[in-house]
């Protein structure tokens, strides 16, 4: 297995499309290197997403596992009719987290995986599923030889300071406003 000899971290941002993207073409050019993968997936519930597909055609190197629970929210906590997406967190949603960063802690910590990555960590923060503390401690965790990515909308400044690499993907245009749905293979 090949070894990173300094593993660095990065974060993806911004409100633009591609921070899940980006790190899947991360993932796959590591596994390409001979370098073990583990992704860690938040708040992305069973969605037929083609990277989960994916993730069994390259494993052991590619590794994906995610912590969500099954419909996101609690409709009881918000005004009947509320959009699935602004309803609040459930306390399923609270336990999965706090199960994702136990298990991302771990697999980190490991010796197992070359690059960790936690996909929608940062969106977990900012449904108050995950404290900040807890995934500053994660990035002193991280073993010197490891690659840790963290993606997610809204990176705040602690953790763009902890980073060594940050992207901010911007929303410029979007085929989503010509009424585009989300297409297979490419959004999901």
């Amino acid at each position: 297995m090949g070894r990173l000899s300094e593993g660095l971290v990065q974060v993806y941002t911004g409100d633009g499309k591609g921070k899940t993207t980006a790190a899947l073409g991360l993932a796959l050019r590591a596994v390409g290197q001979g370098l073990r993968v583990c992704f860690v997936q938040f708040m992305k519930g069973d969605l037929g997403l083609g990277e989960r597909k994916a993730a069994a055609r390259l494993s052991p190197e590619f590794e994906l596992h995610w912590f969500c629970s099954p419909r996101w929210g609690d409709p009881s906590k918000a005004p009947p009719g509320t959009p699935w997406w602004q309803l609040p967190a459930s306390e399923e949603d609270r336990r999965q987290a706090q199960e994702g960063m136990a298990f991302a802690r771990r697999s980190l910590t490991s010796g197992d995986y070359d690059v960790v990555i936690l996909d929608e960590i940062l969106q977990a923060l900012h449904c108050n599923l995950v404290p900040l503390d807890q995934i500053l401690s994660l990035i002193s965790a991280r073993p010197r030889h490891v690659e840790l990515v963290l993606t997610g909308r809204g990176a705040p400044e602690e953790v763009v300071r902890a980073a060594d690499l940050v992207t901010e993907m911007k929303d410029t245009k979007h085929p989503y406003e010509s009424g585009v749905k989300a297409r297979k293979g490419i959004e999901y």
